[in-house]
């Protein structure tokens, strides 16, 4: 019978665990900056410089937080901004896209700490943690701003929402990561349904009621979904809502979020389609979807939920986001040359995201021996087709992870983003200086990408 852990080796187990996630904190949060480019991350980028801004200036550092702003609250992003605009001008841009970074590394802690019941191969779990600044779309649009955060709350959100606390204190601070988690993306309440691995089973064992270190967590999420919901329904979204074919929901899902789990040139798989047909996407997609059955079937039955809800909320979320911006006017189902043009769509990074952190599941469920041991021990007749099954699962499993792994790291190198072109936000600041002429009362503008930002004299000649 094998000994319980002493306290010395369960703190020393602690301690390793801490410094791994550390690392891997850091190192997502230096290559999402590293990926960015120095221009796109001197560039202040769309709501950041406008809205979030405006807003800012106008309503305060506190009112205006839970501010509404497109049908859902935004508290993550206006945080950053209050953050970033509290330092000098000149640093706004460097600011926000520094505090991203940040966001999408304490992202990966999280998701590398909670994700340990599911999946607990440190190798994978790192690599499930370090998605969101692998992402090959990350760096066009949705990386290193604060607008886009909202994106990175969401592929928080199942691993806040399942984890099963074994102290207060753990219950505690997820409660609080997911308070800011809710309260910034409305999608999350796609996942509210893994609430129920937090709960269940009720017991850890004989006399470890585990029930009520789920409360917390659920009473936050319940309100924040709540207020999400209700934002939502009151606030109106400037742009009518699309009503896309499901077939060209189906083929734009295959188009630009599972290519761009592949090449951030979502283009050429476009170009492959007409050229070859869609069989050029279909074989992979199938043969990936067939390892995501099999994971399904032999996983335990957490992790078979964990990878239904990300790959469903992948597509969700692709299909809300058509609907919620007017369908893009694309006709995805029948592909022509010119559909090549249309860029990476920033929540097609979103659904992208997702679906790689299924996949990354599903072979860590392949290369996990514990399913295989909830049966009886085979007999000897059995021995050898149940190896063979083994062998066939590790071999799906390690063939799944070079995919992915070749994938990121072709695409790791800093590229084309919606911010190459700058302009920078840093070098217009003594121009708008000048512009002011000593008075402090004026607004003038500085460019951004896009549009441009009404920066108040007031704080640009402060000394």
């Amino acid at each position: 019978m094998q000994r319980p852990a002493s306290p010395t080796h369960r703190r020393l187990d602690g301690l390793r665990v801490a410094a791994a996630a550390v690392l891997v904190g850091v190192a997502t949060t230096a290559l999402a900056w590293w990926r960015l480019g120095p221009t796109a991350r001197s560039t202040v980028w769309a709501e950041d410089g406008g809205l979030f801004l405006q807003e800012r200036i106008a309503l305060g550092p506190v009112d205006s937080l839970l501010h509404p702003y497109a049908g859902y609250l935004h508290l993550v992003p206006r945080l950053l901004v209050d953050v970033a605009w509290a330092l000098p001008v000149q640093d706004y841009a460097r600011a926000l896209s520094a505090g991203a970074c940040v966001v999408v590394g304490a992202v990966s802690v999280t998701v590398f700490l909670l994700a340990r019941d599911v999946v607990p191969q440190w190798p994978l779990r790192a690599l499930l943690a370090a998605v969101p600044a692998l992402l090959p779309l990350a760096p066009y649009e949705i990386s290193g701003n604060a607008a886009n955060l909202h994106w990175y709350m969401l592929f928080a959100a199942p691993w806040l929402f399942a984890y099963r606390a074994r102290t207060w204190w753990a219950s505690g601070t997820v409660a609080v990561l997911t308070a800011f988690a809710v309260l910034t993306e409305l999608q999350t309440v796609l996942f509210l349904p893994l609430l129920l691995l937090a709960w269940f089973p009720l017991r850890n064992g004989p006399g470890d009621r585990a029930w009520p270190r789920a409360v917390p967590v659920t009473i936050v999420a319940l309100i924040g979904a709540g207020a999400q919901v209700g934002t939502a329904l009151t606030d109106q979204r400037s742009q009518p809502p699309g009503r896309p074919a499901f077939t060209d929901v189906v083929a734009g899902w295959l188009l630009q979020p599972v290519a761009g789990t592949w090449t951030p040139d979502v283009g050429a798989a476009v170009r492959a389609v007409v050229t070859h047909g869609w069989g050029v996407v279909l074989v992979p997609v199938l043969l990936v979807a067939a390892t995501v059955v099999v994971a399904l079937v032999v996983g335990t039955w957490r992790a078979r939920w964990v990878i239904v809800a990300l790959a469903a909320v992948s597509g969700g979320v692709w299909w809300a986001a058509l609907i919620a911006n007017g369908g893009q006017g694309q006709a995805w189902a029948h592909p022509i040359p010119a559909l090549a043009a249309v860029p990476p769509l920033r929540y097609a990074a979103a659904s992208s995201m997702l679906l790689l952190a299924a996949v990354v599941v599903a072979a860590s469920v392949l290369l996990d021996a514990r399913p295989a041991q909830r049966g009886a021990r085979p007999t000897r007749r059995g021995a050898r087709p149940a190896g063979a099954l083994r062998f066939v699962r590790v071999l799906a499993g390690w063939s799944v992870v070079a995919v992915l792994v070749v994938a990121v790291v072709g695409n790791l190198a800093p590229g084309a983003t919606r911010r190459s072109d700058g302009p920078v936000w840093a070098t217009q600041v003594p121009g708008a200086v000048a512009a002011c002429a000593g008075d402090p009362t004026r607004d003038v503008e500085i460019r951004k990408a896009p549009w441009t930002a009404k920066v108040p004299c007031s704080r640009l000649l402060e000394r």
